[in-house]
């Protein structure tokens, strides 16, 4: 306990040296915290500590060390904005003993079928659409897992992340960043945990390619003419407590609470400060013989200036249903990414599915 405590002692008095990168961009790489996984999503994010599957992965590096089979699987696809944006995730996590365990994740995040009009009008100033193309712009990041008990009760882990962006053929970038995160058990059957995601703060270092006539038209249309540059995402800590119950002999409720502290300056959340802001939020799962789950949350609380000056918080809800069948988990979120003032729910769906998992004992 004295380590994990020491642990986030560390994790926040750094934060003097990350407040100093006022200048870089409040949501850089902001496609990573999206969220993974239905069952997370219908409990509004609120699983750092609870997660103990594939998802842990994305989510709380040392959740991984609890996956309960050889080998466990995770994929979602989810569509966002009226099916514009495509959200695809993909992991793996494997046991290396009983203490250990690691883990690939995959996520890609893109718009594709973008019309490039750049070269619609020749320099004769004809229009001519055969001269119109497409392209994507996507964000993917591969992270690499790992996770180890320490002790009956401390597991510490961590993700290493590789980060492209790419915009057509006109701009990509390339970046690497760190996670590192802390996790304990009490004998009441509570856990907490904390997570510090781009802990040395993560980079996208930029580069374009601009034909002569891109480059026109941005200045004729008084547009700024991107330059090769480097991007960095401040770190940002959340913090986790929760337990799970037994209530006689089929249910359980899970119920935890969450916490983001972003360093990048002043965010429209419920906790404003500078450099600090605190977004809180809340999940609860309540599961009938570890079959069937009905799981709901709270979070993305948002603070909405009005016409006449004064600001209203919004609360955006989340529920979803889960089910497990042989090995098999199946996930639904209903969920949203955008303001928690507007009323444009997804329908998300994620599996979850584990190669030689435990035998029951007769």
């Amino acid at each position: 306990m004295r380590l994990f405590i020491a642990n986030l002692i560390v994790l926040l008095s750094l934060t003097n040296y990350w407040s100093q990168g006022a200048n870089t961009p409040k949501y850089s790489n902001e496609f990573l915290n999206i969220g993974v996984g239905a069952r997370a999503l219908g409990m509004s994010n609120a699983v750092v500590a609870s997660t103990n599957d594939v998802t842990a992965g994305y989510w709380n590096p040392t959740g991984i060390v609890g996956i309960q089979s050889d080998l466990q699987f995770g994929l979602m696809h989810a569509e966002y904005f009226a099916g514009i944006a495509k959200y695809d995730y993909g992991a793996v996590a494997k046991k290396l003993d009983d203490k250990s365990a690691m883990g690939f994740s995959l996520i890609r995040f893109g718009v594709d079928n973008i019309p490039n009009t750049t070269e619609l009008i020749d320099a004769q100033g004809n229009i001519n659409y055969d001269r119109i193309t497409y392209f994507s712009a996507a964000d993917l990041a591969m992270i690499f897992t790992y996770g180890r008990q320490i002790n009956d009760r401390l597991t510490l882990g961590g993700n290493a992340k590789v980060i492209h962006r790419k915009v057509g053929d006109f701009a990509k970038s390339w970046g690497f960043g760190i996670d590192f995160a802390a996790a304990y058990q009490f004998e009441n059957g509570w856990r907490i945990a904390g997570v510090a995601r781009d802990v040395t703060t993560t980079f996208n270092a930029w580069s374009y390619s601009l034909s002569d006539r891109m480059i026109e038209v941005f200045t004729q249309t008084g547009n700024e003419i991107p330059q090769n540059g480097l991007e960095l995402t401040m770190p940002r800590i959340i913090l986790g407590g929760g337990k799970k119950w037994n209530i006689g002999e089929h249910f359980t409720v899970l119920s935890e609470l969450n916490a983001a502290i972003t360093t990048d300056g002043k965010r429209n959340v419920l906790i404003v400060g500078n450099p600090f802001s605190i977004d809180p939020y809340y999940g609860m799962e309540v599961g009938y013989r570890n079959l069937i789950f009905l799981r709901t949350g709270v979070g993305n609380v948002q603070r909405v200036s009005q016409i006449n000056g004064n600001t209203n918080l919004t609360i955006q809800p989340n529920v979803g249903v889960g089910l497990r069948i042989k090995g098999i988990d199946i996930d639904y979120a209903l969920t949203n990414i955008g303001n928690a003032s507007v009323a444009l729910y997804s329908n998300i769906f994620s599996l979850r599915f584990n190669l030689n998992p435990p035998q029951k004992s007769e």
